[in-house]
């Protein structure tokens, strides 16, 4: 099932991003989907549906593409960001992949895959903040409110989320693959028409984007560590050997890049984004290391094969470009207060 899934979205990519005449084929339905998309948008904008204030700054933190981007990093660096300014931050997510219903659940660093997703159980265990998962992102804030200390929230992955308010937009876009085709979806990967990008406070690029204005950041990585134990071993160490490479992300072809610039040969295991694969029988085929991201390492937690390593990766950016967003931090937090402020009189 993941092999044939995993074909599905290599074919899906062909069409998104390396050009295909059946492109021609689905710009009607495209065109559809961009229309629903705007009549939803006006439909918060003019007040024909409820979109909610919090009581508290909210950050969004989201793409106009489907797929991976490094959004999941930058939500892990902007959370320690709020923390050095004295903030207590939170983070509400879908819980992608997780059993997550209409109730809040808090994200505990011992929670499971399968409940909560994979991206907020590592920015749980990441970050240390306060993680809710919940379909209902204002329910999985007034949650976080109620429940906990926190005085600021990050919304991940909630641009399209128009009910809940926001105070601060930060778009991510990744860098080797930019917006694509340009098309929508589904005959491109556009979530939202590609002008979106000029509405947001900040839009961050994973590398460089061609075209696309933004502020760069790099994902820097550091000691691959065990699933099993505290073992530590630096990636140069695996430089000549070949190893099973295991990347149930957006782009994978990031991951493998990165094992490329280490001198490691590889043999690339068929994982869909968010899917996990079985670990024994990759030993049982072959016993080699195997290396994986961070974002899968969350989904083996009773793994006995010793052998399998993650790659943490933190994210880097210029100074200049911490300085815009600590500026748009202070002043959200002064935009925050005044309106609290008017609302109380």
């Amino acid at each position: 099932m993941s092999r044939s899934r995993s074909r599905i979205e290599r074919h899906i990519e062909q069409l998104w991003y390396g050009g295909s005449l059946l492109t021609v084929l689905l710009v009607p339905f495209s065109w559809i989907y961009r229309m629903v998309i705007a009549i939803r948008r006006s439909g918060y904008r003019l007040g024909w549906l409820r979109s909610v204030f919090c009581s508290a700054p909210v950050i969004v933190v989201g793409n106009v593409t489907v797929g991976g981007s490094g959004k999941t990093p930058i939500v892990a660096w902007l959370a320690q960001t709020l923390s050095d300014t004295g903030m207590r931050p939170g983070i509400v997510s879908r819980g992608y992949g997780g059993s997550a219903g209409p109730d809040p659940v808090l994200v505990g660093v011992d929670g499971r895959v399968e409940e909560v997703g994979d991206e907020p159980l590592l920015l749980a265990r990441r970050t240390g903040v306060p993680v809710c998962v919940c379909a209902d992102r204002v329910a999985a804030v007034e949650y976080l409110l109620r429940e906990t200390d926190v005085n600021v929230i990050i919304a991940d992955d909630g641009l399209q989320h128009y009910r809940l308010r926001r105070d601060l937009e930060f778009v991510v876009v990744d860098g080797s693959r930019g917006l694509g085709n340009g098309w929508m979806l589904p005959a491109g990967p556009l979530r939202e028409p590609a002008a979106r990008l000029s509405q947001a406070d900040l839009i961050f690029c994973n590398g460089r984007a061609g075209e696309i204005a933004g502020h760069i950041f790099e994902l820097i990585p550091g000691k691959a560590r065990a699933l099993i134990g505290a073992r530590e071993k630096e990636l140069s160490e695996f430089r000549g050997e070949t190893v099973w490479a295991v990347a149930g992300i957006g782009n994978p072809d990031r991951f493998y890049a990165l094992l490329t610039q280490y001198g490691i040969n590889f043999v690339p295991v068929a994982v869909v984004d968010h899917g996990s694969v079985d670990l024994d029988r990759l030993i049982a085929a072959h016993n080699r290391p195997i290396l994986m991201t961070e974002k899968d390492s969350v989904k083996y937690p009773q793994t006995t094969v010793d052998v399998a390593w993650y790659v943490p990766v933190d994210v880097r950016m210029s100074d200049e470009s911490k300085s815009v967003v600590s500026q748009k931090i202070m002043n959200m937090k002064s935009a925050v207060s005044s309106r609290i402020n008017a609302e109380s009189v």
